[in-house]
């Protein structure tokens, strides 16, 4: 536990929380931005079980954001390279491997082993299937996005405003629908810090988590905002529930 020392010295942590986080069983899906600062983040916090879900290679143009991969993985699969730096980092973390694309058909087996599901995804088409996932499975998800200088982040669980809430103008979009658009590295960085300290939270039982809360982030101004809702009884994913 020497590893942990400066976390478990925060009175609210200790020994107890830590080993909650040494317990912990994380699925990310994607390996990408956010993912590759999310899963470093968990392995700094000790998260003792991470999986990692994406379908994609190592290639050049990820390199300006995906800190998790080196030029040496230029062609490798995301959830092998990111593996192999989390087992470099620590090789006491338990790192398992989804080389998968995700589907509506697949997605419930991979939720089912894990306390806590991290969207990590950068097509609406696929969150929304986590999203709608989290709602019909109970498990928790943590929402994340981020586009040029924009971020958000939210909490979804059974009893709370789902994606589809949010923004239910996107909801039936298709997988094959969007254009390739910018991302600045700090952003993404800002985003997925926010993402692992809910993670930290939820797991730790400790502070107040974005539930029915969107929380919304300006780099070009350092401007945070927050948009409070509730479930939406004309919900195309979830006002079937409560």
């Amino acid at each position: 536990m020497s590893r942990y020392e400066r976390n478990i010295l925060i009175d609210k942590i200790g020994p107890e929380g830590q080993n909650k986080l040494n317990n912990a069983r994380v699925l990310v899906c994607g390996a990408g931005g956010l993912g590759s600062n999310v899963i470093l983040n968990l392995a700094s916090l000790g998260v003792g079980h991470i999986a990692i879900l994406d379908n994609d290679k190592v290639e050049l143009s990820n390199l300006n954001r995906q800190y998790i991969h080196k030029m040496s993985s230029l062609g490798l699969d995301k959830v092998l390279s990111a593996q192999k730096s989390v087992k470099e980092y620590n090789p006491d973390i338990e790192v398992v491997p989804y080389k998968v694309r995700l589907e509506r058909e697949n997605v419930v087996e991979y939720f089912l082993n894990y306390d806590l599901i991290i969207d990590c995804f950068d097509n609406y088409y696929y969150k929304f299937i986590l999203s709608d996932t989290a709602v019909k499975t109970g498990k928790t998800l943590i929402h994340g996005g981020v586009e040029e200088f924009l971020g958000q982040v939210c909490v979804i669980g059974k009893n709370t405003a789902c994606l589809a809430c949010f923004v239910p103008e996107l909801y039936n979009c298709s997988k094959n629908v969007g254009i390739k658009k910018g991302i600045i590295s700090p952003v993404v960085s800002t985003i997925a810090s926010i993402q692992s300290m809910e993670a930290f939270k939820i797991i730790t039982g400790i502070g107040n988590i974005l539930e029915n809360t969107l929380l919304i982030y300006n780099g070009l101004n350092q401007e945070f905002r927050k948009i409070y809702t509730q479930k939406n009884i004309n919900c195309p994913s979830c006002s079937h529930i409560n």
